[in-house]
Parts: C-alpha cells; sequence; structure tokens
C-alpha cells in the first residue's frame, strides 16, 4: 500500500512447536505485529484523503 510500511511475514511453518505452551506464541506476535501494521496503514491512508480534500478546497 504504502512505502516504508511493510507488512509483517507470516511465520514459517518451523516457527511454531504446535504445542500452544509457548507464551508468547509467535502466532502472538506475528497478529500484534500486524494489528500494528493495520493501523499504521489506516493511519496513513486518513492523511492520504485529508491531503486530498484539503488539495480539492485549495484549487476552488
Amino acid at each position: 500500500m504504502t512505502e516504508g510500511a511493510e507488512k509483517p511475514n507470516f511465520p514459517a511453518d518451523d516457527d511454531c512447536c504446535g504445542g500452544g505452551a509457548c507464551a508468547p506464541c509467535v502466532w502472538d506476535h506475528y497478529y500484534a505485529e500486524l494489528e500494528k501494521w493495520q493501523l499504521k496503514q489506516d493511519e496513513i491512508k486518513d492523511q492520504i484523503n485529508n491531503a486530498k480534500q484539503l488539495s480539492k478546497y485549495n484549487d476552488t
């Protein structure tokens, strides 16, 4: 979507032991990073939309 905002890498098959006892699990880390990434994407999208709105008003 944007430069400098790289989506987190999906854990490799051998990153997770599958036992369910790790705290935090690699999946916990992945989903936390994915949520941060999505929030950042939303923030960037809002900034772009705001800039477009300002540009639209400045052009009139």
